[in-house]
């Protein structure tokens, strides 16, 4: 259960409603401080539908992130986004793989995506020999259009978890379909 009330559009003032046009748990979370959904949400739309990295790789790159904090709702919402920008079954198995160290199919940029998304999540950067190979497919702008994707979504997981937003139900499916890995001990 969320730490915070779920509210509804009719619990906002009219200038806030626009904020709820997605319904989704996170939203409406969120809305009990309008301003600060407005600034989330703003750069949420730029990494979306303005930023010039390929939506496919942008989505592995968010998919990794949600991996690697066992976040739940990031997960099962990408997976569904994923999937409406190009990344199939076999992306996710390959991401999995990565993640655990094994050989995937994955071509090469996707596979240096996914790294940068695991350093800067694990270890707060890049490293200067997966940023060479990114490089080597990727220009300017789009190497700090990731950066900027892989270091939002970390705050995003965080939010997730501190505010402990609930998966939807029509999101529950996609965790019995690619189940997140078990905690680790805290031993």
């Amino acid at each position: 259960m969320a730490r915070v009330p779920y509210l509804q559009k009719s619990d906002l003032a009219a200038e806030h409603q626009d904020l709820l046009a997605r319904n989704i748990t996170l939203f409406q979370a969120l809305v009990n401080s309008p301003n600060a959904a407005r600034a989330f949400s703003g750069l949420g739309q730029f990494i979306r539908f303005k930023s010039r990295l390929e939506p496919r790789l942008r989505e592995l790159a968010i998919l990794q992130v949600g991996y690697l904090a066992r976040q739940p709702y990031e997960w099962s919402h990408h997976i569904k986004i994923g999937r409406d920008f190009g990344v199939s079954d076999a992306d996710i198995a390959g991401l999995i793989a990565e993640t655990e160290g094994k050989p995937s199919d994955l071509e090469p940029v996707a596979k240096a995506v996914l790294k940068a998304a695991r350093e800067m999540t694990r270890n707060l950067a890049i490293s200067d020999a997966t940023y060479a190979e990114l490089k080597q497919s990727l220009d300017d702008e789009r190497l700090v259009d990731l950066t900027i994707t892989i270091a939002f979504y970390n705050a995003v997981v965080r939010v997730l978890h501190t505010l402990q937003i609930d998966v939807e139900e029509g999101y529950r499916g996609y965790l019995e379909e690619f189940p997140l890995p078990a905690e680790r001990g805290t031993g």
